[in-house]
């Protein structure tokens, strides 16, 4: 029996603890704040207002993770949405996107735009399907040494070519489009209308400091398009009890498999010898002797915070050093007396259980992000605001309710000469304001209904939840933070430097959302290494 300590009590590192106690070993957690979940938590902003606080809706989270863990049997409860995406236009026109609407109401704005749904979404699911398998595989791995060594690599490479292999060449030309091209170029490709576009292509900038211009996002278009809920495919859903009923189902499987979670254990490093790791010591001063660490945080917070005086390989801490984060986000939960009234959608109906997208085209999305970069933030921002409270009554009281707003574009860090301050602290209000008055431009009377609000600025995330630059995927997914690359080449198979060091976070292979695939894949890796004794 090894003991293993996991840093970071987020869903990534609970999910690796859960498969790594199953095997039979213990498993220490660490969580430096007093509550599970990282990202994925519900709490109560406003006296009886509760509201999922970064992550707030569900699609990515792995199935076979759901059913290893048990988490149904544990009390998670997934439902649907009603409407997939509503977006609602300046000129009082709307789009509705889901299951038996889409077709219809792109038809309205375009009957070749109608026609080319069929073949656009064939060739998003081919896309999909193959990233699918390779969720749940372990990226080939650059390695140095003999060919004794690189054999089980090449392996992997071969079968990843033979799953590619599968695919019509036409096939083959939209997977590698979909990774290297922007999703504007994509979505040029298939339709006329600018509001169709944006309807789409909101999943192309989504958490992500870009331009839907930008080189790459054609891939975190992909990214949210590869999810389920309750076995339907591409669907989005709410957590009844918001995304903390996730990792709270998950805190349940743990302890039932004999985990030891401790919450209000910071982390203050790991110690080493010679090339491999002996502990864990707290910001307390406790010492905790590993046999194995896992990483679930930031791989700056490990490598500058944690092993800032270990052994490393210094061409390993210079590129961590320059890992790129930072994801342009503003999170807001605000507390309403009532429902929102639409101009385009005045009657109560199920756009309101909808993804509301506030951004009528690309061409709007590219200004928001220019702007950010220039001025610090949009003054005309991207809101993707959801109101679970219509699908989940347990979150406000009878006849109330709780948004989720997700606002982009917001720079991740201020100048030390941006005028009226160079911290966020100094601007937080006013830009929670300016988001909650975009709003108001579609839905006039929603400033007025908000009673209470949370407001997490990029420095809020960061210091919060240690989301650095407020990046929600712990890194850009750009090419070179991809698949073998994440978090760097030759470290891409969840191993770190050192002996006994492993890496089970969203800096990882597939990268961000609430997948629990990086837990699972370095679980894998760990029991394989503990079996070869390597470790």
């Amino acid at each position: 029996m090894k003991h293993a300590v996991v840093i970071g009590g987020g869903h990534n590192g609970l999910v690796c603890a859960w498969y790594l106690a199953n095997a039979g070993h213990r498993v220490t957690v660490l969580e430096k704040r007093d509550v599970v979940g990282g990202a994925a938590v519900t709490e109560e902003f406003h006296p009886g207002f509760r509201n999922s606080v970064a992550s707030y809706t569900v699609s990515l989270l792995n199935p076979k993770v759901i059913a290893d863990l048990g988490l149904a049997r544990h009390g998670l409860e997934i439902v649907e949405r009603r409407m997939g995406n509503f977006l609602p236009l300046p000129d009082g026109r709307a789009l509705e996107a889901g299951p038996g609407r889409t077709r219809a109401s792109v038809a309205q704005f375009s009957e070749r735009d109608a026609e080319a749904l069929e073949g656009y979404g064939v060739m998003l699911e081919n896309a999909a399907s193959v990233l699918r398998d390779l969720l749940l595989r372990t990226p080939p791995n650059v390695t140095e040494g003999n060919w004794l060594s690189a054999v089980p690599e090449l392996l992997k490479t071969a079968s990843l070519g033979r799953r590619m292999a599968e695919l019509p060449l036409d096939a083959r030309r939209d997977v590698l489009d979909l990774f290297t091209c922007s999703a504007s170029e994509i979505l040029d490709r298939w339709f006329e209308t600018d509001p169709v576009k944006a309807l789409f292509g909101f999943d192309g900038i989504v958490g992500a400091w870009v331009s839907p211009h930008t080189p790459g996002t054609g891939y975190v278009l992909l990214h949210h398009c590869f999810g389920e809920v309750n076995g339907k495919q591409g669907v989005w859903g709410h957590a009844i009890g918001g995304m903390g009923a996730i990792t709270q189902a998950m805190r349940r499987a743990c302890a039932e498999k004999g985990v030891t979670i401790r919450t209000g254990a910071a982390v203050a490093a790991i110690e080493t010898e010679g090339s491999r790791v002996r502990a864990v010591v707290t910001e307390q001063g406790e010492r905790l002797a590993a046999d194995l660490v896992a990483s679930n945080i930031h791989p700056q917070l490990l490598v500058g915070n944690l092993l800032k005086d270990a052994p490393l390989p210094e061409d390993f801490r210079r590129r961590i050093g320059y890992w790129q984060s930072g994801s342009g986000t503003f999170r807001m939960n605000v507390a309403l007396d009532r429902l929102p009234v639409f101009t385009a959608r005045p009657e109560p109906g199920d756009h309101l259980t909808a993804g509301i997208i506030i951004a009528p085209s690309l061409d709007y999305m590219d200004r928001a992000y220019l702007d950010s970069r220039a001025r610090g933030w949009s003054r005309q921002p991207v809101v993707e605001m959801l109101i679970p409270s219509t699908l989940d009554p347990t979150l406000a009281p009878e006849g109330r309710h709780v948004a989720s707003l997700f606002c982009q574009h917001v720079a991740p860090t201020l100048p030390a000469d941006f005028p009226g301050g160079s911290s966020w602290d100094d601007h937080r209000e006013a830009v929670a304001d300016l988001m909650a008055g975009t709003v108001d431009r579609h839905a006039p009377g929603f400033k007025d209904s908000v009673i209470g609000r949370q407001v997490l600025s990029p420095l809020d995330l960061e210091r919060t939840l240690s989301l650095v630059g407020g990046d929600i995927f712990h890194g850009k997914l750009s090419l070179n933070q991809l698949f073998s690359a994440r978090p760097v080449l030759g470290y891409g198979a969840y191993r770190g430097p050192l002996k006994g060091l492993y890496m089970c976070g969203s800096s990882t292979h597939p990268g961000g959302g609430v997948t629990g695939v990086p837990g699972h894949n370095a679980a894998r890796e760990i029991l394989s290494d503990i079996r070869a004794r390597l470790v």
